[in-house]
C-alpha cells in the first residue's frame, strides 16, 4: 500500500474577507498524478502554496509524510518539492549561468548528459544556453523551467498549468514525461485535456471536493 505523502485536511482559507476554500480534505499519495480541476479563481493554485508554507488556513491543517507544514518544517517541505508554474519566474542572467547555477556543474562547450538530454526532449535547442533568460519566447521558459525542476532531482512536482505556452506536440511530450514516472508524485493545476483525459491521472473537482475519476 502506498503511503499519504500529502494530505489537507479540513482546510478553511480567506482573501480580504472572502473565503477562498471551505472545509477542503484531500488525500495524494506516493505515486499519485492527480489534477485539480475547477473554474479560475477556485482556490487551485492557492492549495499548492498551502502547502509550500507560501500562506497559511484560517482553519484546518497541512501534512507532509505525515508531518504538520509549520515554520519549523517548512523549509525540508520545499526541499523535496519542485514547484513550476505558468509564470516561469527564472530571474535574469544567461541560460548557461542559470543552468550551472541549478546543476552545480561545469558546462562549456558540451553539456553535461542529464542537461543535454533534457533539453533535446523537450526540444530546445543548443543555441538557447547563449541567451539571456529575458531574451527566452513564453515556450522556451517553461521548458527551461521543467529541465530545471528536473535537474532538481525531486520527486514531488506541483505543475501549474505549465504547458499553457506550448503546442500540441510539446504539450503530449511534457504530459507523458511526468506522468510515465510511477515514482513521482505530480499535482497538476489544468484545463488542458493532455492532463485531463489521460488515464493515468485522477481528477479532483476542486469545487465539488470530490474524485471525477
Amino acid at each position: 500500500m502506498r503511503s499519504t505523502v500529502i494530505e489537507f485536511k479540513n482546510i478553511h482559507l480567506n482573501f480580504n474577507d472572502r473565503s477562498i476554500i471551505q472545509n477542503l480534505s484531500l488525500k495524494i499519495n506516493q505515486g499519485d498524478k492527480v489534477v485539480l480541476s475547477g473554474k479560475s479563481g477556485c482556490g487551485k493554485s492557492s492549495l499548492l502554496s498551502l502547502l509550500l508554507g507560501f500562506i497559511t488556513p484560517r482553519e484546518g491543517k497541512v501534512f507532509f509524510d505525515g508531518a504538520v507544514v509549520d515554520e519549523k518544517t517548512v523549509w525540508d517541505v520545499r526541499k523535496r518539492i519542485a514547484y513550476i508554474d505558468q509564470d516561469t519566474s527564472l530571474g535574469s542572467g544567461t541560460v548557461h549561468d542559470l543552468l550551472v547555477f541549478v546543476s552545480g556543474l561545469k558546462i562549456n562547450a558540451h553539456l553535461n548528459f542529464a542537461v543535454n538530454d533534457l533539453m533535446k526532449l523537450f526540444e530546445l535547442n543548443f543555441e538557447v544556453i547563449h541567451k539571456n533568460i529575458k531574451e527566452l519566447s513564453g515556450g522556451e521558459r517553461q521548458r527551461l523551467a521543467i529541465v530545471i525542476a528536473v535537474l532538481l532531482n525531486r520527486d514531488v512536482f506541483f505543475l501549474d498549468e505549465i504547458t499553457a505556452s506550448l503546442d500540441k506536440h510539446l504539450k503530449k511530450k511534457v504530459a507523458d514525461f511526468f506522468l510515465n514516472r510511477e515514482d513521482w508524485t505530480c499535482v497538476v493545476v489544468s484545463h488542458d485535456p493532455v492532463w485531463t483525459e489521460n488515464s493515468a491521472v485522477r481528477v479532483f473537482d476542486f469545487e465539488e471536493k470530490k474524485w471525477k475519476h
